[in-house]
């Protein structure tokens, strides 16, 4: 007997307490890494043997150590157990923060920086999520945990300022430790444990799925934007917090005061850009757009570092177009991966955003010992307008909505059978049936779907759209 729409309709008790838990896991994460990030350049002379070029490094060295890591914990969380995989994270996260903390010198916080990203449990993180959720609630587990880091981050903002100035950069490192062993107590005694694991391909990386994804020249160029971003972003804060305290004279407990308001407005303003690019299928002009924000933001500051109000607006032109693109680049992953290889899509996208924050690390510090704020402020300006070379020459998006859908246990030619009737739904662009998964991958498109016609191939009721 079909199931009713009821029992899909909302996520059950259990879904809830799982992505709650999760993203509170997540966020106490990136919280922790985030925290340095306004005040790092500002304490880091204290530091035997700091030179602007490595305190660079030292902001972005957990970048590189999670790029490189945070597939190959996905892939080992399916043999060796989700909750096992993040704990060891945790626990290596929690190490990291030890030895940063305990650090007299510069070398010492590189190395702890890159113990914390080797913590690396992002991946594992959202396998579990997919394992403790049904098909058609994923999506809504996911964005719980996306808006976690959002959060985390502009916490991070606000937080790191009054902390430093409070506790100092040690303390800092400490307080992260804690986050981090407060993440395990969670795990423990908040996240369920799924009855069954398996490789989701909505949520998680295939091997088999690599090559060709890495062959996917409009991915890559998806690829390279949030590598851009997080390489702007990072380089930015080696020397912006340092312009506001010997430019401007703003003492580092203030700092706080300048990020919060402007944070908070850019969000708002942010939200009509993207009705405009999701409701009114304006994503590419919006894209685009905002790219350009980025890039005067950091021409504003080229010009204005002297006076608060310019610092002000052009921090509030920049975050306007990062949260536009931080908002619309996972979506535009998704419209464009095929359907059966989101996960590996997103696998490799998220690598590519640490290896930002790694790369923006090194060479903001590289270019503020050199040439200054000003240098810094350039280059990011310089990164930005080759990414909007790159983004000019992409297609428009297709409006098309991922879904998922349970089919049952079949066999490789029934799998084959479904998929090419599922093709033939009015609205269904694209159909990948994996007998493995008991899923059937839709790419479909909300305004022509035949929702009658699905729910009679698949013996229920469609499930809501992802």
């Amino acid at each position: 007997m079909a199931d009713g729409p009821e029992q899909h309709a909302n996520m059950t008790r259990g879904e809830r307490r799982a992505a709650v838990s999760l993203a509170g896991i997540f966020a106490m994460r990136m919280l922790g890494l985030f925290m340095i990030l306004p005040v790092f350049a500002l304490y880091a002379d204290d530091y035997t043997g700091a030179t602007p070029g490595l305190i660079g490094l030292a902001i972005g060295a957990y970048g590189f150590t999670q790029a490189l890591l945070q597939i190959p914990f996905g892939l080992l969380s399916d043999r060796f157990g989700r909750k096992r995989i993040i704990a060891i994270g945790l626990l290596l996260f929690a190490l990291g923060s030890l030895v940063a903390a305990l650090a007299d010198s510069i070398w010492g916080v590189i190395l702890g920086r890159a113990l914390q990203g080797a913590g690396a449990i992002a991946a594992a993180v959202m396998a579990l999520a997919a394992d403790l959720t049904r098909e058609e609630h994923r999506t809504k587990a996911m964005a719980v945990i996306g808006m976690s880091i959002g959060l985390s981050f502009a916490l991070a903002l606000v937080l790191g300022p009054w902390l430093g100035h409070w506790i100092g950069l040690s303390g800092i490192f400490w307080l992260t430790a804690v986050l981090a062993l407060s993440g395990l107590v969670i795990l423990r005694w908040s996240v369920p444990s799924p009855a069954l694991s398996r490789p989701h391909r909505d949520a998680q990386p295939v091997p088999a799925q690599f090559l060709a994804v890495l062959r996917d020249a409009r991915l890559l160029r998806l690829d390279f934007g949030i590598l851009a971003l997080h390489l702007i972003l990072t380089a930015s804060f080696v020397s912006l917090p340092l312009v506001l305290r010997d430019s401007l004279g703003l003492a580092p407990d203030r700092h706080a005061w300048l990020y919060l308001p402007v944070l908070v407005l850019s969000v708002a303003v942010m939200i009509p850009f993207i009705i405009q690019a999701e409701k009114q299928q304006r994503m590419k002009p919006v894209f685009l757009a905002a790219i350009v924000m980025v890039l005067a933001g950091e021409l504003a500051l080229v010009q204005w570092q002297g006076q608060l109000a310019g610092v002000v607006l052009a921090l509030f032109v920049f975050y306007v177009g990062f949260n536009i693109l931080e908002a619309t680049l996972p979506s535009l992953i998704s419209k464009t991966a095929p359907a059966d290889s989101k996960g590996t899509a997103m696998g490799f996208y998220s690598s590519s955003q640490f290896l930002g924050a790694f790369l923006g690390g090194a060479l903001g510090g590289v270019l503020h010992g050199r040439f200054g704020a000003t240098g810094v402020f350039l280059g990011c300006a310089l990164i930005a307008l080759v990414w909007l070379a790159v983004a000019a020459g992409m297609e428009r998006p297709r409006y098309l909505a991922s879904r998922l859908v349970g089919v049952g246990r079949l066999t490789p030619p029934q799998a084959g059978m479904l998929a090419r009737e599922l093709g033939r739904v009015p609205g269904v662009v694209e159909a990948v049936v994996v007998a493995e998964d008991e899923t059937a991958y839709l790419k479909v498109d909300p305004r022509a779907l035949d929702e009658a016609a699905l729910e009679t191939l698949v013996g229920r009721p469609a499930p809501a759209g992802q």
